[in-house]
């Protein structure tokens, strides 16, 4: 026999076999995957499912939109926050999604309403809290009287210190001011209203 005979070594048949893993792989994806963006068409594969967190990040940041839109796009987008918010910012919009897609929107869970229930009375016990914050307790009865002798001063001061107190005391004197008007508010609240003539 003569060496000019073609042969098939070990490396061959592994680079045979390995291109035709690959050749076949593509095939049976590229049926899967027309089949998919049939599927797609129809309301996307069942399997995605949409964090409503993330739905609700979203619609907190534009209020504007429909959840059905936003649910839609996060479906299409693989549920990128950024990519949906990017859309959206840069004037795209969100693409309407087809009547045959009728997601579960999903309502904002009992933890984020706690959430914003405990933080909006962190605020009102913050707003509370500024006239024992700043020691303001002995100058809410003084109050009128001070702000008319404030007003009568004016100019910056050269000296730090002195820029300093009156910053301060204007700080002393907003508080004290909304404090007034808030009680000013609540009494107007409170009183009955006078009947109209007819």
């Amino acid at each position: 026999m003569s060496d000019d005979e073609p042969s098939i070594n070990i490396p061959s048949l592994l680079t045979l076999a390995v291109v035709s893993f690959f050749v076949i792989r593509w095939f049976f994806n590229r049926d899967s995957g027309a089949g998919g963006s049939r599927a797609g068409a129809q309301g996307r594969p069942r399997g995605r499912v949409v964090d409503p967190e993330q739905v609700e990040q979203i619609s907190q940041m534009f209020p504007q939109l429909n959840r059905r839109d936003i649910i839609w796009d996060l479906q299409r987008n693989g549920g990128s926050v950024a990519a949906t918010t990017e859309r959206v910012l840069t004037g795209r919009g969100l693409e309407v999604p087809p009547p045959s897609f009728q997601p579960q929107i999903p309502t904002p869970s009992t933890n984020t309403a706690a959430t914003r229930a405990s933080a909006s009375q962190s605020a009102k016990q913050q707003a509370q809290d500024l006239i024992s914050r700043y020691n303001l307790g002995s100058r809410v009865e003084d109050s009128s009287e001070e702000t008319e002798s404030s007003q009568a001063q004016g100019g910056w001061s050269q000296s730090r210190n002195e820029r300093q107190r009156l910053l301060q005391n204007r700080r002393d004197e907003m508080i004290l001011a909304a404090r007034r008007r808030l009680q000013q508010k609540d009494r107007e609240a409170a009183a009955p209203p006078s009947a109209s003539p007819s």
